[in-house]
């Protein structure tokens, strides 16, 4: 059994901070990352309210500053998926190796929800897509749609605007829910059309996105758009699935925790997007780490 004071399973911002932290309490601690380390982060193009820099960072390039100050704090980061785990004893399994700690740190974060309509699961990859930064390139010059109306939905429709030549920006209400300063940017963009009052039905398409349907949500008018693939940023959903219910989730399954990011197991916490939080944000979920970390440190 390998034994740590600390084991954070989850290598985004929040993990990564709680990590910072944790070293400079010269404590044990391991990051647990199935992925790449630094989470959805790394799917940005740009982040531009993140506190420090004059100028906008990508996500990757900020990520890779967080990885390599936890490397250099002593941090040990294994890109390894849990097969197993026990919150109560605070143990988990890699394989046939079992790892014990004194206190453990769900930052597990959250994975795109899908849209649910005919055919998006048989074209994921043939122009329906999840990440801009991932697959924008494969459209440039062409027509694309995007669904949502968050921060997520317009921050990569002005991504792809750099790319495509026309984008479609689709949501169901008539006003976006985006921050101020990226609606203007997108209402200002030539090449960005925004649908209003508009849900996706159906994707259609023979071997690759051909059009999108669309529907409507005040009429039930149902209508044809030609484009050449379909990107989907309608929300998160928590990764707490690997937990089996060990945890106190929320209705719509987010980790519950207190202020000192304590959740209903003494020496488990849960930190980041995968908590039940009002915003997630690199910067609360950085915060969410160094409050778990500290707390932590006065009890190790």
């Amino acid at each position: 059994m390998l034994a740590y004071d600390v084991i954070i399973i989850g290598g985004g911002p929040a993990g990564l901070t709680a990590a910072i932290y944790a070293a400079r309490a010269r404590l044990s601690t391991l990051v647990l990352e199935q992925a790449i380390v630094g989470g959805q982060i790394i799917l940005t193009s740009e982040v531009e309210n993140y506190p420090g820099f004059d100028e906008v960072i990508g996500g990757a390039e900020l990520a890779m500053k967080m990885e390599k100050q936890a490397r250099r704090l002593g941090v040990e980061i294994q890109q390894q998926i849990v097969s197993s785990i026990d919150l109560h004893a605070k143990t988990l399994s890699i394989n046939d190796t079992v790892y014990s700690a004194k206190a453990l740190v769900i930052a597990t974060g959250t994975q795109p929800k899908k849209m649910g309509i005919p055919g998006e699961d048989t074209l994921v990859g043939r122009g329906v897509s999840y990440c801009a930064v991932c697959d924008g390139a494969f459209f440039k010059g062409k027509v694309v749609a995007v669904i949502g109306g968050g921060d997520a939905a317009v921050e990569e429709s002005l991504y792809l605007s750099r790319l495509a030549s026309k984008v479609f920006l689709i949501h169901r209400r008539d006003a976006l829910r985006a921050e101020k300063i990226i609606q203007e940017k997108a209402f200002a963009t030539s090449n960005i059309e925004i649908l209003w009052s508009l849900r996706p039905v159906e994707i259609k398409g023979a071997r690759i996105v051909e059009q999108v349907i669309l529907e409507n949500v005040k009429t039930g008018e149902k209508t044809e758009l030609p484009v050449n693939a379909v990107f989907v940023y309608i929300g998160q959903q928590p990764n707490t699935d690997f937990l089996n219910g060990q945890l106190n989730l929320d209705a719509t399954g987010f980790i519950v925790t207190n202020e000192k990011m304590e959740t209903s197991i003494p020496g488990v916490y849960a930190i980041g997007d995968v908590r039940d939080t009002v915003l997630r944000q690199v910067i609360t979920a950085a915060a969410d780490g160094a409050v778990a970390a500290s707390e932590i440190a006065k009890g190790v």
